[in-house]
């Protein structure tokens, strides 16, 4: 969230032409006052068909069907008036924002509360009706909330004569926006989306950073690695491995036999080193059977 430093003209560069709250004409502002004044125009002079405001236009029941509108209603007016207006907004609110920002995150944060009037038109449905939406006023009202949190104490002039705080006029612009729409104003002015486009700027500037960061750990959540047993000790070799089968043990009683008997120097050298073979080899068994215990 940016913090709200103090309202200062021009963004810190000095010469050119400014415009606004004396700051230059920035280029996206520029880029969508020409984009916006070209379709006003386009339908004007009939290069673009009358009816294709309702192709263009963003209605709730025909957004599965022209799901590109949630865009493109933001470029279609209903008349020079209302286009003039809000072209005025953005030609006073846009340049100190993108200069601000940069021009990514002022085009992002134009176009996301532009989605987000045109999302309170879905949750308000039942309230709104099917009505065709146009115009860029959602967006317009979002950059009216940004440059409020910005620079708060900033001079507007309420119909260009009366200096009002920024904070001010947002907030009573705000709350004129909801008793509309909670009237249900008949005056043809979509009353939800000024409020969708406030609601969302100041969430999206708010905690815009927080719901990404949860988003993110809901969707690429790292699941830990199930932990996998530790393998079991190496076979000795099959030299080492070879057990004492029952022919052996035969042959172990008869030298124990003769032990007994004769005493351990009637032992031949072979037979000394066939005893030496078979304790090794039991003591080795007695040794893993240790380890394998206490692992």
């Amino acid at each position: 969230m940016m913090r709200q430093p103090s309202f200062q003209g021009g963004g810190g560069r000095s010469g050119g032409v400014r415009f606004g709250h004396g700051f230059p004409m920035s280029r996206w502002v520029l880029r969508l006052m020409i984009a916006n004044f070209a379709v006003f125009l386009l339908m004007a002079v009939r290069l673009v068909p009358a009816g294709a405001i309702e192709w263009l236009g963003f209605a709730v029941p025909g957004f599965l069907t022209r799901p590109w509108t949630v865009v493109t209603y933001m470029f279609v007016h209903g008349g020079f008036m209302h286009l003039f207006m809000n072209m005025l907004a953005l030609f006073f609110f846009g340049p100190p924002l993108e200069r601000k920002w940069g021009s990514r995150f002022f085009l992002r944060f134009y176009l996301v509360t532009g989605l987000g009037a045109a999302a309170f038109s879905v949750l308000l449905y039942s309230l709104t009706g099917p009505t065709l939406m146009v115009g860029a006023s959602g967006a317009i009202f979002g950059l009216l909330v940004a440059f409020a949190l910005n620079w708060p104490d900033a001079k507007i002039f309420l119909y260009f004569v009366f200096p009002v705080p920024a904070k001010w006029f947002v907030a009573g612009l705000g709350a004129l926006t909801l008793l509309s729409t909670v009237q249900g104003s008949t005056d043809g002015v979509a009353h939800w989306a000024h409020l969708g486009g406030l609601v969302t700027g100041f969430v999206y500037l708010r905690y815009g950073e927080r719901i990404g960061r949860f988003a993110h750990r809901a969707l690429y959540k790292e699941r830990s690695a199930p932990k996998r047993p530790a393998p079991p000790p190496p076979p000795p070799s099959p030299r080492r491995r070879r057990r004492v089968d029952g022919d052996s043990l035969d042959e172990v009683d008869r030298i124990l036999d003769k032990i007994r008997a004769d005493g351990m120097d009637s032992l031949s050298a072979r037979e000394r080193a066939f005893l030496d073979e078979v304790s090794r080899q039991y003591q080795q068994t007695k040794g893993t059977e240790k380890k394998t215990r206490t692992h």
